[in-house]
């Protein structure tokens, strides 16, 4: 009978909650998992739509509070201060101590501040946490103007749920079109678009420089680089997040930017592991950035090291990238690669509809026509499938005569693949 070991995974989090449930999975090994966000595991993606009014905060725990106990997971809410790695010994704010033979750092991510002037004044704030949630809540009471600083998803998400409690949004990004140091500029210009419908005052190469206080130490206003000033009584700051890993640093752990790992998620400590957002692979997989902060790399993250923690050693191999989202109305997926640039030796097939709020673009490589990425804003399409295109180096060709395969929308909804077929003169 393999030997018993104390494993414990500071992070309940996608990655590390999807760890702990493998690992239970394939072994009997005692599994603390630690938290000082919440007692139990809820879906990070749905905070958006508790405070819209469209769930309660039960709606988003995936499991109901009595797996834990059953499957044998215990669940400790408490802050690690601090990890003893020469004893294997996790040091929480109450004073008490947990010892490990493994430990899972799962620990996430933070939201970025950039050393603003008054960016910890009241009313200023990120939205990672159930408790940036819980603060936007007190903060967003009865007030009628916000400026949301920032562009991207979360950015994206705070300013539709501002805007569905009649909140006056004003919408800053220092970019010269929206998101468009990851999105190509037609996709780029069409999410301006959309965002502009919904009423919300976007405004283009603009930065934040200051934010100004009044004698209760409130947000009421901000000054940009180019010496514009705008009221405001809630300043929400979305430039991106980074791992969460200040209380690792000056430890005898390797960190960069991440917790600094191998292809089996192996930090330079022995049995000492870290797999989610707070990584930075050392060696990414092709095709993939060392840091990738994305729900289902977390989820195989989490897949993949359990099984080496229960003895069948297996290297983190997240396969063709993949990520989705929604800016207000229209749904979005990417597969591949669609770097905002086109590469020299890539050449695109671009579609969009005449309302121009859908389109679909595919990459493809010039000297093969095979595929290499894929686009879509408000159509769905299937992911086994695009996947596969990908996978098996389909040609454009192939991929463009085919597309009815890869509708994924419902059953008596619009659809646009012939008109995008018709359109094709690749």
């Amino acid at each position: 009978m393999p030997t018993q070991k104390h494993i414990c995974i500071i992070g309940n989090g996608i990655a590390g909650i999807t760890a702990a449930r493998h690992i239970r999975k394939l072994s009997d090994h005692p599994i603390t998992i630690i938290s000082s966000e919440s007692t139990y595991f809820y879906s990070r993606t749905a905070l958006m739509y508790i405070y819209m009014g469209h769930m309660k905060f039960e709606h988003t725990k995936p499991y109901e509070d009595w797996f834990w106990a059953k499957n044998r997971l215990n669940l400790v809410q408490a802050l690690v201060e601090k990890v003893d790695f020469s004893n294997k010994k996790i040091l929480l704010s109450t004073s008490e101590s947990i010892d490990y033979d493994d430990l899972i750092l799962a620990i996430g991510s933070k939201s970025n501040r950039f050393g603003w002037p008054g960016q910890d004044l009241k009313g200023v704030q990120g939205l990672y946490s159930i408790q940036d949630l819980e603060a936007m809540e007190a903060n967003t009471q009865g007030i009628k103007k916000a400026i949301i600083v920032g562009g991207g998803l979360i950015g994206v998400e705070m300013a539709e749920m501002l805007i569905s409690r009649k909140i006056k949004v004003t919408f800053l990004a220092r970019e010269s079109n929206f998101w468009d140091n990851v999105l190509p500029l037609e996709e780029a210009q069409l999410i301006e678009r959309e965002i502009k419908k919904h009423g919300i005052d976007l405004r283009l190469n603009s930065e934040l420089a200051e934010i100004i206080g009044d004698e209760t130490n409130k947000v009421v206003q901000i000054k940009t680089k180019a010496n514009e000033t705008i009221d405001c009584e809630f300043l929400g700051i979305t430039v991106g997040v980074s791992p969460n890993i200040d209380f690792l640093k000056n430890t005898d752990l390797e960190v960069s930017k991440g917790i600094l790992v191998n292809e089996y998620l192996q930090t330079n400590l022995p049995n000492v592991y870290a797999i989610g957002d707070c990584v930075e692979h050392q060696n990414p997989p092709e095709g993939r950035r060392n840091i990738e902060q994305i729900w289902y790399s977390g989820k195989i993250m989490g897949e993949t090291l359990a099984q080496t923690i229960c003895g069948n050693h297996t290297q983190y191999e997240p396969g063709i990238f993949y990520n989705s989202a929604k800016f207000f109305d229209i749904e979005y997926s990417v597969y591949g690669s669609i770097p905002n640039n086109l590469p020299d030796n890539v050449s695109t097939f671009y579609w969009e509809n005449k309302a121009a709020n859908k389109c679909l673009r595919i990459n493809f490589d010039i000297a093969t026509n095979q595929i290499v990425g894929i686009h879509a804003f408000g159509i769905r399409i299937r992911q086994s499938i695009a996947i596969k295109w990908i996978k098996n180096k389909n040609t454009i060709a192939s991929v463009l005569s085919e597309l009815e395969k890869v509708n994924f929308d419902a059953e008596f909804s619009k659809t646009y693949f012939s008109e995008i077929q018709e359109s094709a003169t690749i």
